[in-house]
């Protein structure tokens, strides 16, 4: 089956055998084009998309080294998304489908992140069966778009436990990235930054929805600024010491350079630092991980979940990874997640999910409509 991703900013497109078998997976990324704005430009991405698209489709045919006529279906993105990027794809499948006599499948871009856990190389296995985990499960699709917590009794049922009150993960990362100016995308710079820091030495909460699953990012952000505003505050105070004080401590009131016999009077002590930007970083990606394994452990006490399956873009933080997995092992839970070059947007994981799809209702008509919002679970 053929997928085709164009959700956001990533042109994709690849080829997978029996909804699990990567044969290719092509990811053209607009990165770079969009880091000029500090975030995606919807416009821009659309019309990247139409360039680009047929030489991703083209390119996954190749490395997987088949043709049109060796295809059994398209699989594309409808949604949720960008609008304008989900409507290049899907005219592209129509197109597409309409030329090959193909089966169409719109497939949900939340969906697909569920199943990249599945997914496999030809002759490896999928991170689902390498962990052992079994039915139900509990899902976390966390991304820049979405914090969804999933009941997955079985692969195309879920139950909707919990989902973001505001920002999700990945936009709370890109907005703190944004505040410390540590640029885009903000998810990769925070953690980058992360690295050199002391999460330690930052206070911030880790938010909690009274008698909810629900993710609330926005109090995190906000506590982050006061933050980052006492750290400036500081280093502003420092560069005026500088310039009028001595020693690096500050002059009090009605202070003398001199009293008779020479001496001086006593100066106060330099006030304690305030954490550095890798300190805030560290600090905020700490916050945002705790607030997200929280609830997802909790999911499994609830439901007696017999496995944890962690996708989406912000599953490729690295601190995440670790943390899930070690709460799993604790509780004596299967953990499973999807390498970090399948937990970013790509299009085995929209082939995988369309395989099973079409399966279970069929094909779509050529009237199938993209959604910016679509959700999954309810």
């Amino acid at each position: 089956m053929l997928g085709i991703e164009t959700s956001c900013d990533e042109t994709a497109a690849a080829v997978v055998a029996g909804g699990e078998v990567i044969a290719s997976n092509v990811v053209a990324s607009q990165e770079d084009l969009h880091a000029r704005f500090g975030g995606i430009v919807p416009e821009v991405a659309s019309r990247k998309h139409v360039e680009l698209l047929p030489l991703v489709v083209e390119q996954a045919l190749t490395q997987a080294g088949v043709t049109w006529e060796d295809l059994a279906a398209i699989a594309v993105t409808h949604g949720p998304g960008l609008v304008g990027s989900l409507i290049v794809g899907v005219a592209a499948a129509k197109a597409y489908a309409m030329i090959s006599g193909l089966p169409l499948v719109g497939v949900n871009h939340l969906e697909a992140h569920v199943h990249a856990a599945f997914l496999r190389e030809r002759d490896g296995i999928s991170p689902f069966a390498e962990s052992g985990a079994d039915f139900p499960l509990v899902c976390l699709v966390a991304s820049g778009g979405h914090s969804d917590l999933l009941r997955v009794p079985r692969l195309g049922e879920y139950e909707l436990l919990g989902c973001a009150r505001d920002d999700a993960p990945g936009e709370a990362f890109d907005k703190a990235a944004r505040l410390l100016g540590l640029g885009y995308p903000g998810g990769p710079a925070i953690e980058r930054a992360a690295a050199e820091g002391d999460a330690t030495r930052v206070e911030l909460p880790r938010p909690v929805v009274k008698d909810s699953l629900d993710f609330s990012f926005s109090g995190l952000k906000t506590a982050l600024k006061r933050q980052e505003t006492g750290v400036r505050s500081q280093e502003s105070g420092e560069r005026r010491t500088a310039r009028h004080g001595e020693g690096g401590h500050s002059a009090p009131a009605g202070w003398k350079p001199a009293l008779p016999g020479g001496r001086r009077p006593p100066l106060p002590a330099r006030v304690p630092a305030l954490p550095a930007t890798a300190d805030l970083a560290a600090g905020f990606q700490a916050a945002v991980v705790d607030t997200l394994v929280r609830n997802t452990m909790e999911a499994v006490e609830r439901v007696g979940a017999r496995g944890v399956i962690l996708s989406g873009g912000v599953a490729a933080n690295t601190r995440l990874r670790e943390m899930m997995a070690k709460e799993a092992e604790r509780r004596g839970v299967p953990f499973a997640v999807a390498p970090k070059r399948l937990c970013t947007d790509n299009a085995a994981m929209v082939a995988a999910a369309g395989y099973h799809v079409l399966r279970r209702k069929g094909p779509d008509g050529l009237e199938l409509d993209v959604f910016s919002t679509l959700p999954l679970g309810q």
